[in-house]
């Protein structure tokens, strides 16, 4: 079987952890961060500046590339020249006010069909709406709201880890395509999300 290629946005920060787990089950893992590692993104600028094809030693490690939210195409360019073959999954988690855009920017880099993680914070649920509409429906897609964990008598966000595994639950129903579902981490407090 060939290599399976995941595309990970926001995969640099609190969802580290799901990006190392699918590193771990041999995935190439594309990761677009406002501040790339120094030594990956190396890599990843030859590749745009044309010099070629992914080196395959490097392929045990993830692929960082400079990523701006704010300007989509340009990301998706980027992610396009080092990439050898469409993304046979998206993880994504853009803060709402980039999410359309870049969500659209991206999808033409996804094989058909290709399934998508949509990761969004308790701020982009809607009390009476709920979760937003998946923004690419013409993949199947799992949605993970993340919110606060309950603890000593207060709340707290949920940590890095806690996140990422809540994540990946809903990255192995889409693996196993299974129907499309929102998964919601931790405890959502609807007045919060108020305005």
């Amino acid at each position: 079987m060939s290599e399976r290629t995941a595309l990970v946005l926001g995969g640099t920060g609190m969802l580290k952890g799901c990006a190392e787990e699918l590193l771990e089950q041999g995935w190439l893992v594309l990761l677009p961060s406002r501040r790339p590692d120094a030594s990956l993104g190396q890599v990843a600028r030859a590749a745009v500046r044309g010099r070629g094809h992914v080196p395959q030693q490097t392929r045990h490690r993830p692929l960082t590339v400079a990523a701006d939210w704010a300007r989509p195409a340009e990301l998706a360019e980027r992610v396009r020249v080092v990439l050898d073959r469409p993304a046979d999954l998206l993880v994504a988690w853009v803060h709402q006010s980039y999410r359309d855009a870049v969500l659209r920017a991206v999808a033409p880099l996804l094989a058909p069909q290709a399934p998508v993680v949509e990761v969004h914070d308790s701020g982009a649920v809607d009390p009476v709406r709920g979760v937003p509409d998946p923004a690419l429906p013409g993949h199947p897609t799992q949605q993970v709201v993340l919110g606060f964990v309950r603890h000593g008598g207060g709340t707290r966000w949920l940590s890095h880890e806690e996140a990422s595994a809540g994540v990946l639950k809903a990255v192995h129903r889409a693996l196993e395509g299974r129907a499309p579902s929102v998964h919601q981490v931790g405890e959502i407090d609807t007045w919060a999300t108020r305005h």
